[in-house]
């Protein structure tokens, strides 16, 4: 059951780190991308790190171990989107046609990412954990709550990804997927 839980968590990241678009080479457009991406990068780290802790974790954890690591990666996840928000807030609003939109649509979907990914917190930090039946059946709530904050935070990246933005960000490096969270083919 974690296991869905870990996979929902990455989705979310995978996307953000994926960021791309189409457009035609603008230097005001790619300072703001940078911008952007230099400071989203950290965020995207402490994601990764929070989606590694529980997946760690659910391998052989107990319950009350998966819920100290799911709350706490919770918690983390959540602190990156808020900060990515401010990022976006503060690196002003991208210059292109309809950038104030693009901005603020971006950075009330990364606010609201940020809240849904608190109130799973809360929710994982209500599971009993003594009857581990009882445990199970409550992170299957907390996956279904899950899989609704993804679609959030999708829909927030796509605000960014979009035109000429996406296109400056997927030449940055902070916004790139790491090599090695990329899939390999086996031999």
């Amino acid at each position: 059951m974690n296991k869905k839980v870990v996979t929902a968590l990455s989705g979310g990241a995978a996307l953000l780190m994926a960021l791309s678009g189409c457009g035609d080479d603008n230097s005001e457009v790619d300072g703001y991308a940078k911008k952007v991406c230099d400071e989203v990068q950290p965020q995207l780290s402490k994601i990764t790190k929070a989606n590694e802790s529980i997946t760690s974790t659910a391998a052989d954890g107990k319950p009350a171990d998966i819920k100290k690591a799911d709350s706490a990666a919770f918690q983390k996840i959540s602190a990156a989107y808020a900060a990515m928000s401010d990022s976006v807030e503060k690196a002003g609003t991208p210059p292109v046609d309809g950038g104030e939109t693009v901005q603020s649509d971006a950075v009330k979907e990364l606010d609201a990412t940020s809240k849904a990914y608190a109130e799973l917190k809360a929710s994982v930090d209500k599971l009993k954990t003594k009857d581990q039946a009882d445990f199970a059946e409550g992170l299957k709530g907390v996956a279904t709550q899950l899989g609704k904050v993804n679609k959030v935070g999708d829909d927030a990246i796509k605000k960014l990804q979009s035109g000429e933005v996406g296109t400056a960000m997927s030449k940055q490096s902070g916004c790139q997927r790491p090599a090695s969270a990329t899939p390999t083919k086996a031999s």
